[in-house]
């Protein structure tokens, strides 16, 4: 039996969170906001604390820098629960981070400072430990220099030659990412970006034909996740839409990654794909109702409450 039932892998990072934002003040004039909140986020980062939030027991492999902004991540982890074993840590490098200025309808611009996350690095000789879980999860492809040079794929692969269930997301995309999906999409069972990633990468803007794109790269499932508009998902079966909750938006920081979380957290008990996208979505509504990646969510039940009583944006 594998240790864990999931491994988050990949993008982790500090972000300083503040809203409202609705402007920079002018030279060196002040301005006055509600709440300012400091949380680990990032592609891997708020899934993996989302899924142990909903009761996942979570290791994490990634790398942050040997400063304070890493230590709070680490901190953060162990009042999850979250084995932190895997985390590497550099000198070489600060801690990857993020500043948002989170706008009045939770809009997140951000200003963000790339570190340690480019410096993480999986040797093949710790490949089994990373997969020694039900679930790998990585995250952050597009903004992991180290790994994004052919490694990634080789861990997929090694992950699906070990019978595990690989979910993969990605950031930032520009006109080298397909090269990197050609090699990492054939050992991904379930490719979960935003809409707004997927189309661009596509170049195609119908769903159905932005499914069989990647399809055809090597993804069995895809996952689009398409803010308010809720979700879409390909299956090899069947293809259909999932709603979103109708809730008053805080801020919509770390979203998407907590409908990673949620779904991992929905498969690895058992759920079907599409109660567990259920699940997932839940996830994220609850987390764009706070500040922060991982606002929002306390446990399964209270998630599971929501999404059982919250009216959808189609009822």
């Amino acid at each position: 039996m594998p240790t864990f039932d999931a491994c988050f892998a990949g993008l982790t990072i500090l972000d300083i969170a503040g809203r409202p934002v609705e402007s920079i003040p002018d030279g060196g004039g002040v301005a006055f906001i509600d709440e300012i909140r400091m949380n680990p986020a990032g592609t891997a980062a708020g899934a993996v604390m989302n899924a142990a939030k909903l009761g996942l027991n979570c290791t994490t492999s990634a790398c942050v820098g040997d400063d304070e902004k890493g230590q709070f991540i680490i901190d953060s982890y162990n009042r999850l629960n979250i084995d932190c074993s895997l985390i590497q840590t550099t000198s070489d490098a600060l801690t990857s981070s993020t500043i948002l200025p989170i706008r009045p309808n939770g809009e997140r611009p951000a200003l963000h400072c790339r570190g340690a996350s480019d410096n993480w690095y999986v040797e093949e000789s710790d490949f089994d430990t990373v997969c020694d879980a039900t679930f790998l999860h990585h995250g952050g492809t597009g903004l992991l220099n180290a790994m994004d040079a052919g490694q990634s794929a080789k861990l997929l692969q090694y992950a699906k030659l070990k019978n595990l269930t690989t979910t993969f997301d990605l950031i930032a995309p520009d006109d080298n990412t397909i090269a990197l999906l050609k090699n990492a999409l054939p050992h991904v069972d379930f490719f979960m970006p935003s809409i707004e990633e997927a189309v661009f990468l596509s170049g195609k803007t119908e769903l159905t034909e932005v499914a069989r794109f990647f399809k055809n790269m090597g993804a069995t499932n895809c996952i689009f996740k398409c803010g308010a508009e809720g979700s879409y998902i390909s299956t090899p079966e069947r293809a259909f839409s999932l709603p979103a909750h109708q809730i008053s938006v805080s801020d919509t920081t770390g979203c998407g990654d907590s409908y990673c979380g949620g779904f991992i957290a929905g498969l690895s008990m058992g759920q079907s794909i599409e109660d567990a996208c259920k699940l997932g979505t839940a996830t994220a509504a609850l987390v764009a109702t706070g500040l922060g990646s991982d606002a929002g969510v306390v446990n399964l039940a209270q998630t599971t409450e929501f999404m059982n009583s919250t009216p959808t944006l189609q009822n």
